[in-house]
């Protein structure tokens, strides 16, 4: 066994291979970058080297650094992790020439399904279902256009060298091919250097199923079951869980054996993930397709280890250091019902955009780290960490684990609930809508739920103004408390020597309203503006949780306070709540009337119009990146456009302005 391995990776990955190297008595070397200094990966090893800048290209994508790294700290072996290096079969090659281990698969294996055109003739081989599509070397566009009118719409374009849901479009008709084949080329370049594509024939009522298999260099090829992961938004993954609702068992085992086909097909060695697309037919039968393979650790690794008990990481340390698996098929069960829920640092009211800023508060639930448990969080930050515009948009995952679907779908609900982020925008209360829909409970899944239901996913939280009113009254007076002390003379809520004052809060949002409130010692008195009058009580529980108890009815609060919202999480999630403030400044815009604003932070990638033209509402004005993923910015109403602010290539914080509308078209 290894004594030190490099891990080329950072964030969460980097401490989930670092926690089973611990246990397993594995020293660890970190690698970071300008950004990821303070990083909770570089003090969860034992070790750490700095790689360069922060952007990937300048640091984690710098395999002769991480090499370099490797040498000079003594380090045997190196865990790519999953992403940046992972699947680089040149950088397999480099570190078999440096003579360190590269724990994952053979340079070859991995270029023989890291290029899906290649992979699919690969698999057509080995007698693994294929979707119908086209797989060619010829990439012209009007020769693609042509596959994909003789296969017939809608089809899919995806990047041939892609992953992660990069690089993917779907196009209803021939008049938007071309559109999207140049969308779909730009993202593949930028992320993959590579902009070849293939096309295939879009399924419909397609679920994501995909097989976790593993080999070692004596033969032996197992695999480890199956994971759901249709409930996806941008063709990346939201949940995921095993076992897969309704898969019988006649296809798990057709499954399994594909997968296995697969993986035998280029002598794999290590961890790696089949994936299935899976086409539900009107007559409740099932059939499924070859999609990709990946030669790596997959995020929702997790599910899998939470129903068989294996440690894959551990795993795929024993088979790097040329130890056969430990176990054979047969000895491998499934065991209850696993659920990950992927909480991710974007907008989802904003078509989920990526989103940055500081985690100001990050309250968990009862938990374990890096570990099978009940409920397991594994997380690459922590409360006061920021989130980049350079790196993925992950928080955290979010695993829970018990006896049947019914009681897992629960025991999310009640973790996702006592999920606490404040500091920017975040899609928990998101997970919590998605598995409570009819189409996750029943279930009914396939990758179109999110759209499916999108009519109750993206609605507030439905919390009454009475409510809203009581959290802020508790906030406000609180703070006041604790501001004047005991002495009466410092007090800052209007005291005087007789009675309780009068005093008047007015809500902005969610619900714009006044109310008069009166407060002795307890309990305080709210009289609205309709007349109706409410008694509020509470009591500190400990640092930002209360119980507040209106007009007989009792809910424990955690009341977080910023510089102009409070976040109070309810019962039902969790709701930011601004309260007018005669003594704050008042704050307008210095954007000139027309601006169009840029919705989150990243980089311009191309602005699709000149200074001078005349575009209508609808039209694309430009094109942005962030984390690797291209968002199109659409006219919100026709007219000429009057300036450009910014040159493609450059960075943009989230509200600057882009360029300047003025006027109608004529």
């Amino acid at each position: 066994m290894f004594k030190k391995i490099l891990i080329a990776n950072r964030g969460e990955i980097a401490c989930r291979v670092a926690a089973t190297s611990r246990r397993m008595g594995i020293k660890t070397v970190a690698v970071y970058s300008d950004a990821d200094v303070k990083a909770k990966h570089v003090l969860a090893c034992d070790e750490a080297i700095h790689i360069g800048g922060a952007d990937p290209k300048d640091s984690y994508l710098q395999w002769s650094r991480i090499l370099d790294a490797a040498k000079g700290t003594g380090a045997e072996a190196i865990h790519p992790g999953y992403g940046f290096l992972s699947e680089n079969a040149a950088f397999a090659r480099a570190c078999d020439a440096a003579g360190i281990v590269f724990i994952g698969p053979s340079p070859e294996a991995i270029e023989a399904m890291g290029l899906k055109a290649q992979s699919k003739r690969l698999m057509a081989d080995a007698g693994v279902p294929l979707v119908p599509g086209y797989h060619g070397d010829d990439q012209s566009p009007e020769h693609l256009r042509k596959q994909a009118d003789a296969i017939g719409y809608p089809v899919l374009i995806k990047a041939s060298a892609g992953g992660g849901g990069k690089g993917m479009r779907i196009v209803e008709s021939g008049e938007h091919f071309f559109e999207a084949l140049q969308a779909c080329q730009r993202e593949a370049i930028n992320s993959f250097a590579n902009d070849d594509v293939l096309i295939e024939k879009y399924v419909q009522r397609p679920r994501h199923i995909e097989i976790q298999v593993f080999g070692d260099t004596h033969g032996h090829l197992v695999h480890l079951f199956e994971r759901d992961c249709s409930v996806q938004r941008r063709h990346q993954k939201v949940l995921e869980e095993s076992p897969a609702p309704g898969l019988t068992p006649q296809m798990r085992t057709a499954m399994g054996d594909a997968a296995l086909a697969a993986a035998r097909a280029v002598n794999y060695v290590g961890a790696g993930t089949v994936e299935f697309i899976v086409e539900q037919k009107p007559n409740g039968e099932m059939a499924f397709f070859f999609m990709e393979m990946n030669t790596r650790l997959q995020v929702e690794h997790p599910v899998t280890e939470a129903v068989t008990g294996i440690d894959l990481v551990a795993w795929q340390l024993l088979v790097a250091s040329g130890a056969p698996l430990p176990c054979e098929q047969a000895d491998i069960q499934m065991n209850g019902h696993a659920i990950e829920a992927r909480i991710c640092a974007e907008n989802p009211s904003q078509q989920f955009l990526p989103a940055t800023g500081t985690l100001t508060r990050l309250a968990l639930p009862e938990c374990q780290s890096f570990a099978v448990g009940a409920v397991r969080w594994d997380s690459g930050v922590t409360e006061g960490d920021a989130i980049s515009p350079f790196y993925d948009s992950m928080i955290a995952k979010l695993i829970v684990h018990a006896d049947d679907r019914d009681q897992a779908l629960a025991k999310l609900n009640q973790a996702l609930a006592e999920t606490h982020v404040v500091g920017l925008h975040h899609n928990v209360g998101f997970l919590r809508s998605v598995i409570n829909t009819p189409s996750f409970t029943t279930p009914m899944l396939d990758t179109a739920l999110i759209t499916r239901e999108s009519a109750a996913l993206f609605q507030p939280v439905n919390v009454s103004p009475a409510w809203c009113i009581a959290a802020a009254l508790v906030a406000q007076v609180s703070a006041e408390q604790e501001q004047s002390g005991a002495h009466p003379w410092l007090a800052v809520d209007g005291w005087q020597v007789i009675g309780a004052p009068a005093r008047r809060l007015q809500l902005v949002s969610p619900h714009a309203m006044t109310v008069r409130f009166r407060v002795g010692t307890q309990p305080g008195h709210l009289a609205f503006e309709d007349g109706m009058t409410h008694t509020v009580q509470w009591r500190h529980i400990s640092e930002d949780r209360w119980s507040v108890t209106l007009d007989g009815a009792r809910q424990t609060l955690r009341l977080v306070a910023g510089e102009a919202l409070l976040t109070a999480f309810f019962d039902a999630g969790a709701v930011e709540i601004s309260v007018h403030d005669p003594l704050r400044a008042s704050v307008t815009s210095d954007h000139a009337a027309g601006s169009l604003a840029a919705p989150m932070p990243g980089k311009v990638v191309a602005f699709n119009v000149a200074v001078g033209d005349v575009v209508e509402a609808g039209a694309v004005l430009a094109v942005m990146e962030a984390m690797k993923m291209e968002h199109t910015i659409l006219a919100p109403t026709s007219g000429t456009v009057a300036a450009l602010f910014f040159e493609p290539g450059e960075q943009v914080a989230e509200g600057e302005p882009l360029l300047q509308l003025e006027g109608d078209a004529p």
